[in-house]
């Protein structure tokens, strides 16, 4: 398959322009043809137009027809085989086995979203029927369901070429929900996107949607991806990357004249606790199994632990010193891009002049765009003065923070900002004893494991990935698992309508013979 370095634009292609970006092998530093030309200012809005022209009509699709278009998203993105594989690891620096689960787990979120929307129940239908003999007044008969907002802006990440970028999760979110999807490309590989959106944009065109409803744009972030954010026909968007990426999209949104719900995954470092009974049994397995979360994928997951806590003492002092010993027998690592890699070795200098931070281990790495393991130790007063302390460095690092008593392990917990995951490593009597613990954790972290590490997002129905702010712009999402869907819709009530006129889900024979709560009862 032939790239171009073009935008797509529903069914057209975008116009070739001065600027341009180039993907970028991060290990070799060679420069990838194409370039990208960037989009222009009304090629933006074309895109914003024709995805307002497609709402009125797809967002009127049946959830089976949805089905069937996410399915063949996926077969497309299957049948690219070698070319994407090749591509994504020549852009990314990723090892060939991580492609290959990233697409296996693009392509089953993709079909986990059109079961979901083939089943149809996820719409929350609500039915109260009227009653014209209740006094004072008759109650009328109300009906209420899910629907979806308008067109959604889709930022890919760099750290998931695949499954958090052109047809990810946020985009196969909103696709199931009925709304079309403009993507903004992510720099880092360009190419990877192009092959994924004409694989979207030949579903398009097999089930004769309307072509606004998948556009993919090309373009540098502060300039084109500001410029989607603020157009007033967008009605959502999604992303996931850095802090200050994020809260400057964020801001943009909400200061619209029209605000807008913006869905923004930031920042977390995602603090793991092991408790004294842990450490003293298990403390090999657990330095093995923290090297290996630390370090994984060069340290580039949201889910990357960034601090540990333990209590002061010499099993302490001996996992500490042990975990250094694993991290510097880890080799070096290609990192996404040079940016990345630049971001990395500045945020771990900033911890060597820190005041009351003893570095256990540090080596440099040889390559241009690599990355060697850091660790740092301080004590729970000197993490708890310096706020610094508790900011996330993207890549292989981590802080151990020693506390004295459980007393100060609650002091430190609460003075964390929000986080995606915070984990519990200890004994079920001292799971127990820790309610204090685990209920703070509770309102800091969205996924709280117990015994596990923080890597490693399992897509399912249940899952949870976000958190309070930093960690998302808005707690009370996530941007993996079915609920997901729930960030691109909104609340639609029906009053008093003939049944002929209401929506399937609502209609009083339930053609569609999906859960409703009915007068307050769910049934089918």
């Amino acid at each position: 398959m032939e790239l171009t370095g073009r935008s797509i634009i529903g069914f057209s292609r975008g116009a070739a322009s001065k600027e341009m970006l180039f993907g970028l092998n991060p290990a070799t530093g060679e420069q990838l043809k194409p370039g990208y030309h960037f989009a222009s200012t009304d090629e933006v809005d074309q895109a914003a137009q024709l995805a307002a022209n497609a709402f009125a009509s797809y967002s009127q699709t049946s959830g089976q027809q949805r089905a069937r278009f996410l399915r063949q998203i996926a077969e497309n993105i299957e049948a690219l085989g070698d070319t994407l594989i090749s591509r994504a690891t020549t852009e990314t620096g990723l090892p060939e086995g991580r492609i290959k689960s990233e697409t296996g787990r693009t392509c089953s979120q993709l079909r986990l979203f059109a079961d979901v929307v083939a089943e149809g129940s996820w719409v929350d239908a609500r039915i109260d029927h009227a009653d014209t003999n209740r006094t004072p007044l008759p109650k009328p008969d109300v009906r209420s369901m899910l629907r979806p907002l308008g067109p959604v802006v889709v930022f890919g990440a760099s750290n998931f070429p695949l499954a958090f970028s052109v047809a990810g999760g946020d985009t196969a979110s909103a696709f199931a929900a009925g709304n079309p999807v403009i993507v903004k490309a992510h720099h880092a590989h360009p190419g990877t996107s192009e092959l994924v959106g004409l694989a979207v944009s030949d579903a398009v065109r097999a089930f004769e949607l309307h072509e606004g409803v998948f556009s993919l744009i090309y373009g540098s972030g502060s300039e084109v991806g500001t410029a989607l954010v603020k157009h007033p026909l967008i009605k959502a968007g999604g992303f996931t990357g850095s802090r200050a990426g994020g809260r400057a999209l964020f801001d943009a949104a909400s200061s619209r004249l029209e605000p807008i719900p913006f869905y923004a995954e930031m920042s977390s470092v995602n603090p793991v606790v092991i408790l004294p009974e842990a450490l003293r049994t298990r403390a090999e397995q657990l330095a093995t199994g923290l090297q290996g979360s630390v370090t994984l994928g060069a340290g580039q997951f949201c889910t990357n632990p960034g601090l540990v806590f333990l209590r002061a003492g010499a099993e302490a002092d001996a996992f500490v010193s042990r975990f250094g010993e694993l991290l510097s027998g880890t080799s070096e690592q290609t990192m996404l891009t040079p940016g990345i890699r630049s971001s990395y070795q500045k945020g771990v200098a900033s911890r060597f002049d820190q005041t009351g931070v003893a570095t256990v281990m540090q080596k440099s790495a040889a390559a241009d765009c690599a990355a060697s393991p850091a660790l740092f130790k301080v004590d729970a007063a000197g993490f708890i003065a310096n706020k610094s302390l508790s900011e996330e460095i993207f890549g292989p690092t981590t802080l151990m923070v020693t506390y004295e008593n459980d007393e100060e392990l609650l002091k430190i917990v609460r003075s964390l900002e929000g986080q995606l995951t915070a984990t519990i490593h200890g004994t079920d009597e001292e799971l127990s004893n820790n309610r204090d613990l685990i209920n703070l954790l509770e309102t800091k972290a969205g996924r709280l494991l117990f015994n596990g590490f923080p890597t490693g997002v399992e897509v399912c129905h249940s899952m949870v990935h976000g958190g309070p702010y930093p960690a998302t712009s808005d707690g009370r999402s996530t941007s993996v698992g079915t609920r997901a869907i729930f960030r691109f819709t909104r609340q639609v009530c029906f009053q008093s309508f003939p049944n002929a006129a209401l929506p399937d889900e609502l209609k009083e024979e339930n053609p569609l013979g999906i859960w409703r709560l009915v007068d307050g009862a769910l049934s089918k």
